[in-house]
């Protein structure tokens, strides 16, 4: 299952829960999905289990979602959001007090890994099937979209000694940082969620800002 183009707002979700009633509605849907696809893998997920499994009508579930894959990148794109505000949020905080560079770095890469990885937002089982959407673009792309503004942040950290950030130092870190997470997660990999892992994801991004 596998999309082959850029999905619209209307092809993920067909309209916005507003009210409280609605978003724990999706919610329900959200966790009713992660449910089935860690119990019976990605080829045991349709809409009817979904919505007897959250506990509504197929016809409630098509009000907000088309197909099963809208329920799905629609639960990416929100994880993806979330990440994003949080290593925004680090960086932020660490600018302000001042923190030890690396130990940031170190802190953004574990943010990463543990979200688009080893979990424990979406189970690894849900991550997986979220990559082999096309969930690698969609996280890149966000990651470029905010890299510059991290490195400068990065730079108020150590007083300008890091490398001034470049299109290509931005698209190599971006690249190796998420593909490394993304092969970890679709060869289910025992190195996820391992300190080991994120270490040598560290020195590889620290070597590029430092060089």
């Amino acid at each position: 299952m596998k999309s082959q183009h850029t999905p619209t707002p209307s092809e993920i979700m067909r309209k916005q829960p507003l009210q409280e009633r609605a978003q724990r509605t999706i919610e329900a849907i959200f966790q009713a999905t992660a449910q089935i696809v860690e119990l019976e893998g990605e080829q045991g997920l349709t809409t009817n289990k979904v919505a007897k499994k959250a506990g509504f009508s197929i016809g409630t579930l098509y009000q907000y979602f088309p197909t099963k894959e809208a329920i799905v990148l629609a639960m990416i794109n929100r994880e993806r959001r979330r990440v994003m505000d949080q290593l925004q949020v680090t960086l932020t905080l660490a600018v302000h007090e001042q923190r030890e560079p690396q130990q940031v770095v170190r802190e953004m890469i574990h943010t990463l890994v543990e979200s688009f990885g080893s979990g424990p937002k979406l189970r690894r089982a849900m991550i997986r099937m979220a990559w082999r959407m096309d969930h690698h673009e969609v996280i890149t792309q966000a990651l470029r979209e905010g890299a510059e503004r991290n490195a400068i942040a990065l730079g108020q950290l150590t007083g300008g000694s890091l490398r001034t950030p470049t299109p290509v130092m931005m698209f190599v870190v971006t690249r190796a940082v998420i593909g490394a997470i993304r092969s970890a997660s679709l060869e289910d990999s025992p190195l996820l969620g391992t300190p080991a892992f994120e270490d040598e994801l560290v020195r590889m991004v620290w070597g590029l800002l430092k060089a």
